[in-house]
């Protein structure tokens, strides 16, 4: 009798009777012995037997199996098991019926369901082994060590091809020779399935040869250049969202459940589309009872790790849970060169735009320092902080990416620079959940340093920015406590001057409305960064249009300023030239003056006459100077502050570059159109130069460009360059951006100077709603565009429908704006000359 668990038996019974001269029939002997169990006095072995002159193995020498025949277990179907397009792929290579050397690999992350895969694959070969071009043979290999799979050839020599199971690598062997095809010999048609291969050397020497009627099939998590070696690759990715909707819908009928449709789309969506996190949410459901939505609340709690979200017992035979499934793949990836740093790295990874991270980021010098200080080795942890150990090279940084490509942690594409690193959302958030707090806040300390590394000062690449901009806001939602410890990082800071010069206005206000409340929150509400962050979301509310609320909270904020940081402290100079700048803006140009000829002599005080807030200042006070009437002293100021400004900050400082802009504007406000056009010629050259096409000064300066050549007499070549303009701003910053808006704007005055009124009216009418929906009906712009729109419909005709227009909108402008804003005056102005017009054509 013989009972036993796993692939060893248990061997029970008496050893058997003497002979007459005294000696045992046969001796036995017993080697290998593992995990069994024996009773009454039997022996227990999951190894091998031998009595006598008998070799016993699991079976034991035996004749070759009869055709068909299986060796090893395959997997069975997951419940709901999907079709996918890579099972597609896999049964095209052998269409017409395999007459060729077929070997493929099946390749992915793990949790992707390669397994499953193949295990249809091989089901539907062996289902079909009666069929022409079936399977005679079909080998199961669990191929997670070169042990493992010795084991299971030697299992398939001993069950075909009467090997020795007394010697695993010689009948090991044996099979592997049978495979190979022979001359006058029975066809064998055969298929090996090596699945969940963990390292590429543990298949030295034993891939099965070459034949024309056998197969040969491998999934694993390794992407290494070895496997491609003469063999079909087959990437196996996450399901689409209609694969992943349909598994959670089925799954969950299965289980007598039914959900809303939109929150199984919003939870694949949240699962990132991965075969295994689906499974285990499934169970978990079914398991708990817990609806689709109290589950995905479960999933954004932040507090919650990948592990309190697995079921109790696992689905479909999984060995292992979600927050487990690629703990073997960072142990590989960490032994691989460079050793030590793929671990680290990947926490980097963890915290960082899922889809994708500029390689740069992770090769800076902040990234390559945190490195050094965390690699292990399998002898010592990280490295003590107090040794300030010296970065890694740059090239072992990028291997260390390699390395966990390879593995398929990762997915590492050098020639896509701004998005190099991609990888899966859970795979971070696995990684994030094995870092300690302290852990956690150097980790995102180091990113943010990294980022901050990689951030240009001037942002010529617009891709490049906004690769670094999302990455970010990655950062920020999920290590925001550890970047307002022990203050405020600079990438907070950063990121929001970086949506300024990209203008995106709404966006960069809410970054810094935020900010003013963490800030507040984490450090209080006298803690510099926090009035910092104040400040900013003041002046974001009045280039959003809010021009009176940021004059206010400007005015609120500096008693403040002045009680905690003191009266000449620069972040209080700042505060008030600020407060003066959108007086000004806010109608108030004399006030805006006065008060910034107050400021300067402070400013010199404090920081020096050719300090660049002082330039700043001076440049400001002479804007103010023109606003106020006298344009000839503001340009006449500009040209005088510009050898100063070059010879401190240099001929292509960015700031030197905007006071040519300005100066070149002044000229033209001071009557010289055409030399303002001249001017900017030139300085669009320069630009172009040092910024680069896309940058928003460049822009800029093609929009006055354009401007200034319209006033000059060329209104028709202003609409062409405006409609040119518009392509370049709906390209780089999108339709609703301001600046786009702005630029339709002008283009539709243009058209109307150019002489078609109609065109004109028609563009505005088509532009007033977009305005309103982007920037509020009440913003500054939106008005101007309601003036624009009464006039030019005046201009084409209907001077009573520019009348009633000019008449609607003056309250509005002066409630929003006050009655003595110059707008104001310009809407009196057009509500007086239309009504006199319809009061003329009355008349007549």
């Amino acid at each position: 009798m013989r009972t036993g668990r796993g692939t060893g038996m248990v061997w029970r019974g008496r050893r058997g009777e003497r002979s007459g001269k005294g000696r045992a029939a046969g001796s036995a002997e017993v080697s290998g012995t593992g995990d069994a169990a024996a009773s009454w006095g039997g022996v227990a072995n999951t190894g091998y037997l031998s009595v006598g002159t008998l070799s016993v193995g699991q079976r034991g020498v035996q004749e070759p199996a009869a055709w068909p025949h299986q060796v090893g277990v395959v997997p069975p179907a997951a419940r709901s098991f999907q079709h996918r397009a890579e099972a597609d792929r896999l049964r095209t290579a052998v269409a017409g019926g395999g007459t060729a050397v077929l070997s493929q690999v099946l390749t992915g992350m793990g949790g992707v369901g390669k397994t499953q895969l193949a295990a249809a694959y091989a089901r539907a070969a062996w289902e079909d082994s009666s069929q022409a071009g079936g399977l005679d043979v079909l080998v199961w290999v669990t191929a997670g060590s070169r042990q493992a799979v010795v084991e299971r050839y030697a299992q398939a020599g001993v069950e075909l091809c009467r090997a020795d199971p007394g010697d695993p690598q010689t009948a090991a062997r044996t099979f592997l020779a049978w495979l190979a095809p022979k001359a006058r010999t029975r066809r064998c048609r055969w298929l090996v399935v090596l699945d969940d291969v963990a390292d590429p050397d543990d298949l030295r020497e034993l891939w099965p040869p070459a034949s024309p009627h056998g197969r040969v099939l491998v999934t694993t998590r390794r992407w290494d250049a070895a496997l491609a070696d003469g063999r079909r690759l087959v990437e196996v990715g996450l399901f689409t969202q209609q694969e992943a909707q349909a598994y959670l819908t089925d799954c969950l009928a299965a289980h007598g459940r039914t959900e809303p449709a939109e929150q199984i789309a919003a939870l694949a969506t949240e699962l990132g589309r991965l075969p295994l996190a689906l499974s285990q949410a499934a169970a978990y459901l079914a398991d708990t009872g817990e609806t689709v939505a109290a589950y995905r609340d479960l999933l954004a709690d932040r507090t919650t790790t990948l592990a309190d979200t697995a079921p109790d017992r696992l689905p479909d035979d999984q060995a292992l849970p979600l927050a487990a499934a690629w703990s073997l793949s960072i142990e590989h990836a960490d032994t691989l060169r460079p050793a030590g740093l793929a671990r680290p790295m990947l926490h980097l990874a963890s915290l960082l735009d899922a889809n994708g991270i500029p390689q740069p980021v992770l090769t800076s010098a902040p990234a390559r320092t945190y490195l050094a200080a965390q690699r292990t080795t399998a002898s010592q942890g990280p490295a003590a902080e107090e040794e300030a150990p010296e970065p890694v090279p740059d090239r072992d940084a990028v291997l260390a990416l390699r390395a966990l490509h390879r593995l398929h942690l990762i997915e590492h594409t050098p020639g896509t620079p701004h998005q190099a690193v991609r990888t899966h959302q859970l795979v971070q958030r696995a990684t994030r959940d094995t870092l300690t707090p302290h852990q956690h806040q150097q980790t995102a300390h180091a990113a943010a340093d990294a980022l901050l590394a990689a951030w240009p000062d001037i942002e010529r690449d617009t891709d490049l920015a906004t690769a670094l901009r999302a990455n970010t806001t990655a950062l920020i939602a999920c290590a925001e406590d550890a970047l307002h410890t022990p203050k405020a990082h600079g990438a907070l800071f950063r990121i929001g001057r970086s949506l300024r010069s990209a203008g995106q206005v709404a966006a960069v206000r809410d970054h810094f409305q935020r900010l003013t409340s963490t800030t507040t929150r984490h450090l209080g509400p006298d803690h510099l960064d926090a009035l910092i962050a104040r400040q900013n979301f003041a002046h974001c509310r009045a280039q959003a249009g809010d021009v009176a609320g940021a004059t206010a909270a400007f005015a609120e904020l500096l008693p403040t300023a002045v009680r905690v940081l003191g009266e000449d402290h620069p972040g209080t100079l700042s505060i008030r030239y600020n407060l003066a700048h959108w007086r000004g803006e806010a109608g108030d140009v004399a006030g805006a003056a006065a008060a910034l000829a107050e400021l300067l002599p402070d400013m010199v005080r404090v920081l020096g006459e050719d300090h660049p807030d002082t330039l700043s200042i001076r440049y400001n006070l002479a804007h103010w100077r023109g606003e106020a009437g006298d344009v000839a002293g503001a340009a006449a100021a500009f040209a005088e502050l510009l050898p100063t400004t070059v010879r401190v900050l240099g001929e292509d400082h960015p700031d030197t570059l905007s006071a040519l802009h300005n100066l070149a504007c002044w000229r033209g406000e001071a009557g010289d159109a055409a030399g303002a056009a001249a001017a900017l010629a030139e300085l669009l050259d320069d630009r172009l130069r040092v910024l680069g096409k896309d940058h928003p000064d460049t822009l800029l300066t093609h929009n006055n460009l354009a401007f200034w050549r319209g006033e000059a007499g060329d209104a028709a070549g202003a609409a062409a360059a405006f409609a040119e303009l518009l392509d370049d701003r709906l390209r780089v910053l999108g339709k609703d951006h301001p600046d786009t808006l702005t630029t339709r704007h002008n283009l539709a005055r243009w058209r109307g100077e150019a002489g078609d009124a109609g065109a004109a009216a028609a563009a505005f009418a088509e532009l007033l709603p977009d305005m309103a929906r982007v920037l509020g009906k009440d913003h500054p712009t939106t008005l101007a565009t309601r003036s624009r729109l009464a006039h030019w419909r005046g201009e084409a005709g209907d001077a009573g429908a520019a009348a009633a227009a000019f008449a609607e909108l003056l309250p509005d402008m002066a409630r929003v704006l006050g009655e003595d804003h110059p707008w104001s005056l310009i809407v009196r102005h057009g509500l007086t000359r239309w009504r006199g017009r319809v009061e003329r054509t009355d008349d007549e």
